[in-house]
């Protein structure tokens, strides 16, 4: 018999808390959407979502370039993971490795001219299916949740 510690009862016997039920909803949110996304973003332009995500953090540096640390940081990977991630980006052209003139140990992730092209359309798709997908949401209902979510993203992230 497993007993959830700190308590005498068993996972059976537990219904769950409010806590939980939100997160694993906002799992299987969170997984659907992505689903739909990687969908239409594969098919269109051969891009996955991860790929969308990790060409939009670039377009978001200055002159559309993050050192590669900064880049593994927003997309919440290790170092050695961004750069696995970018290997096939890079092959296709989309971006490119950039050095640090004075500091040969800093090294950056830029947006090509493809890149950027490939971007706009891929930016394009998704806002279609992200206006499908929230077609029933009013504006203010969407901008709550928005800034719900951020919040508790925030707060997720400043306790790890």
């Amino acid at each position: 018999m497993n007993f959830i510690p700190g308590t005498s009862a068993t996972p059976a016997d537990s219904a769950l808390s409010s806590h939980l039920e939100f997160v694993l909803q906002l799992v299987r949110t969170e997984t659907v959407v992505i689903r739909r996304l990687d969908q239409a973003l594969s098919s269109y332009h051969g891009l996955s979502f991860n790929d969308f995500l990790l060409l939009h953090h670039l377009s978001q540096g200055p002159g559309g370039r993050l050192r590669r640390v900064d880049l593994a940081e927003r997309h919440g990977l290790t170092a050695s993971g961004i750069t696995r991630t970018l290997l096939p980006l890079e092959k296709l052209g989309l971006v490119e490795r950039q050095q640090e003139p004075r500091d040969a140990r800093v090294a950056y992730a830029a947006l090509t001219g493809a890149g950027r092209e490939l971007l706009g359309h891929a930016q394009l798709l998704a806002e279609q299916v992200s206006k499908d997908l929230l077609r029933a949401g009013s504006p203010d209902d969407l901008q709550a949740t928005s800034q719900a979510l951020a919040r508790l993203a925030t707060m997720a992230s400043s306790r790890s």
